[in-house]
């Protein structure tokens, strides 16, 4: 069997992102960390760190400025509620930027998408004017808003 997973490209911060995730997400396990002992490697050493989030596993390195994170890849968090969605807001936007229709970027650079389970139902409406009405309004905002998708839904 092969394993796939995401393997992210950090420039000198991934040992205090793998830490900072590991807090945020009670469902967490960091797997391994690999260190090299030299004097040229910032940061005690760290190079490469594996974490476990949910079920889905990815190694984060230290690899420098050559390349930077950006939103051709994120990572998307199917929340129960709005209450998942408020806490991983303000969890993983602490320090970042937010951005439109659910994403953000969090303090190292990495994004993510915060979107409530809610939203792809009314989004699969198979009435196109309640699934329009729910679309343009996500589209109005930055963090999803439970209360609002249904009420563009409902109205």
């Amino acid at each position: 069997m092969v394993d796939v997973s995401p393997f992210l490209w950090f420039d000198d911060d991934a040992e205090q992102a793998l830490e900072f995730y590991a807090r945020v997400f009670a469902n967490s396990e960091i797997v391994n960390v690999t260190r090299m002992d030299e004097p040229t490697m910032p940061n005690g050493g760290f190079v490469i760190g594996t974490i476990r989030i949910e079920n889905l596993t990815f190694t984060i390195m230290n690899g420098g400025p050559t390349f930077a994170l950006s939103e051709a890849f994120s990572l998307f968090v199917s929340c129960q509620d709005h209450a998942e969605v408020d806490f991983y807001w303000s969890s993983l936007g602490e320090g970042g930027e937010a951005g439109r229709c659910g994403w953000l970027k969090d303090q190292f650079g990495l994004s993510w998408q915060i979107i409530p389970r809610l939203l792809s139902e009314l989004l699969g409406d198979p009435d196109p004017e309640k699934s329009g009405r729910v679309r343009d309004a996500m589209m109005a905002m930055g963090k999803i808003d439970c209360n609002k998708l249904q009420a563009a839904y409902d109205a």
